[in-house]
């Protein structure tokens, strides 16, 4: 196996051959963890920068998301919620805020434990904040799948699950964003293979090259990335292979197509991307949260001063927005890049110069 030294080596003398600063976004907040945590940007050439992108699911839910939960927590619902989305701030409250005024909030490791509160719960709705990209939908399908076979009653889900691949065109889209290759998120490319990424590469001539986690794992991604932009090429690459492979992976994938079809969503600060969330069909809509309780998602907006729009965009680094490490830190968060476990402002905080 090749050492991380002979890596770094092969990414500096590629730099070398590209005449303008390179720009990689890592799309995966997990990618954003660790390139933090293992120091990996001190490694890396001055030509070459790293820039965190819309890969936290929890940094792109709108308001509107939370501000719905907090009203369905209001009216007595139990709220099954992944850790992270129970801290993100609405317009005016927290889930975190209501469980303390004393509404039925639960913190669940899978869609699976809150169809089981269901079970457990039968004179109350339960309902499930379901959230995140490719990698935790078909969970989601596979639980309303067996609410529907049991003819569960008091449980359904309001769903804003994303897809990966819209929100990479619309910032490549932007005139605001400059990207030169992408590092693709591996866990997701499981569910959607490798090849997801070609509209990418024969479209706006990126390179994407999908990497694993560990530090040498995303050094190799980084090096074929810098290698393909030296070389003038775009291509798709996979250096996850042994994880990845180059289709999607069918039995998920099935899972996702039974029970959602894509429709127009909001993303933080990306505004409505076409085509780029999920929605349930209509056999499915008794399980639908937004419709059972005739709940509608307001507005976008960040907290007055608040930058998570603009990290989230890759536009600037967390440390720029006036408000990190002063405001806003993850005892007392403003923004949810600095609530979530993968927040590029969370990783800064906590593993970045300050």
């Amino acid at each position: 196996m090749t050492d991380i030294k002979s890596i770094v080596s092969h990414i500096r003398d590629q730099a070398d051959r590209v005449s303008h600063a390179v720009r990689i976004m890592e799309v995966c907040g997990t990618h954003t963890v660790s390139i933090h945590r293992s120091g990996l940007r001190e490694f890396l050439p001055k030509n070459l920068k790293l820039i965190s992108g819309p890969g936290c699911p929890v940094c792109v839910t709108p308001t509107g998301y939370i501000d719905a939960l907090v009203r369905l927590s209001r009216e007595g619902c139990i709220i099954a919620s992944y850790g992270d989305m129970v801290r993100v701030p609405g317009s005016e409250s927290s889930l975190e805020m209501e469980r303390a005024n004393g509404a039925d909030v639960r913190v669940v490791g899978s869609a699976e434990d809150a169809l089981a509160l269901a079970a457990e719960n039968p004179s109350q709705e339960v309902i499930f904040a379901a959230v995140g990209f490719e990698t935790t939908t078909p969970a989601t399908a596979d639980v309303v799948i067996r609410a529907k076979t049991d003819d569960v009653r008091n449980f359904s889900a309001l769903v804003s699950h994303k897809l990966v691949l819209p929100a990479m065109c619309a910032l490549l889209d932007s005139p605001e964003c400059a990207i030169d290759g992408f590092l693709c998120p591996g866990h997701v490319s499981v569910i959607i293979g490798a090849n997801a990424y070609i509209p990418i590469t024969e479209k706006y001539s990126r390179p994407c090259v999908v990497g694993g986690f560990e530090p040498e794992q995303i050094l190799l991604a980084i090096d074929k990335i810098v290698t393909q932009i030296a070389e003038h090429r775009a291509e798709v690459e996979n250096a996850y292979s042994f994880i990845a492979g180059s289709e999607p992976q069918s039995y998920a994938m099935k899972l996702i197509n039974q029970v959602f079809e894509p429709a127009d969503s909001e993303w933080r600060a990306l505004g409505t991307i076409p085509d780029s969330g999920l929605v349930l069909k209509d056999e499915f809509a008794r399980f639908d949260s937004a419709k059972k309780f005739d709940v509608s998602m307001g507005s976008c907006d960040d907290p007055p001063g608040c930058r998570c729009g603009d990290v989230i965009m890759g536009i600037i680094d967390p440390v720029e927005c006036p408000l990190f490490g002063k405001r806003c830190t993850p005892l007392k968060p403003v923004g949810p890049c600095m609530v979530s476990s993968e927040g590029s402002c969370q990783a800064w905080y906590k593993y970045g110069k300050i």
